[in-house]
Order: C-alpha cells, then structure tokens, then sequence
C-alpha cells in the first residue's frame, strides 16, 4: 500500500474514532453533548464531530509531509511531538465553565481517539519509510 493511500486510511479513521465516541455517548447512552456560552447553547452533533476531525486530520498530514519534504531525517519525531502538544494544549477548552462532566469527558475521549489514531497511523514508521518510497 503506497504512503499515501495509507494515510488516506488513517485520515478516514481518524474521522470515524470520534464519531463513534458520539455515537456512544448521545444516541446510546442519551447524554447530549452541550456546551452554554452565556445566553447561547451549543448542541454538539455529528457533523461537528466529523468537521473538527477531518480539519484536524488533514493538518496533521500536512505538517507531517511539509515536514518530511524539508527535513526528512527527523520529521517524524518532530511532527509526533508537534502532535502531542497539540493534543495537550486541545484539553485547555475542557477546563472552563459551560459544559458538564458527561460532555466534558466525552469531549475529552473523542480529542484522545483522534490524536491516538494519527499519533499512531502519521507518526509511526511506515513500510515505504525504509524502502524510500515517495512521501506524501
């Protein structure tokens, strides 16, 4: 499977990690994810789920193959990095007012599924990385 094909993959289940946190928490368990800013009320669906991740996915493959194309010897262990203060600094929305401890964790669990997928799926050695297969 070339590089690209197999980040496509990990993108795609990056996208599906959280939705199926979601799934969980508001349709099965009937917990409704919602964050109050003042007067207004956030009602947190699926499409927001899948929006939040696809960006987010898409800017991980981004960085890692900017990083790859301009400093390849080094680019994984700088993007896994990158990845996890990513995800640290990602938890500080948790830590205000407006949500409850249900929304609070499912919120938490769906930032852990999608770093854990990409952490684990961009930032791992690839079969292709040791061959000198094309990046992308």
């Amino acid at each position: 499977m070339s590089a690209r094909r197999r980040r496509l993959w990990v993108t795609a289940l990056a996208v599906l990690a959280p939705v199926l946190v979601w799934l969980v928490a508001d349709p099965l368990l009937g917990h409704r994810l919602r964050i109050a800013d003042g007067e207004r009320t956030l009602d947190i669906s699926a499409v927001p789920v899948v929006a939040v991740a696809l960006l987010a996915s898409l800017a991980g493959w981004g960085l890692l193959a900017t990083l790859e194309r301009f400093g390849p010897r080094r680019a994984r262990a700088v993007w896994t990095g990158v990845a996890g203060a990513v995800l640290a600094v990602s938890f500080l929305p948790l830590t205000g007012d407006g949500m409850d401890g249900g929304t609070r964790v499912t919120l938490a669990l769906m930032h852990l599924a999608v770093a854990a997928v990409l952490i684990l799926g961009l930032g791992g050695r690839s079969p292709e990385a040791g061959a000198g297969a094309a990046r992308g």
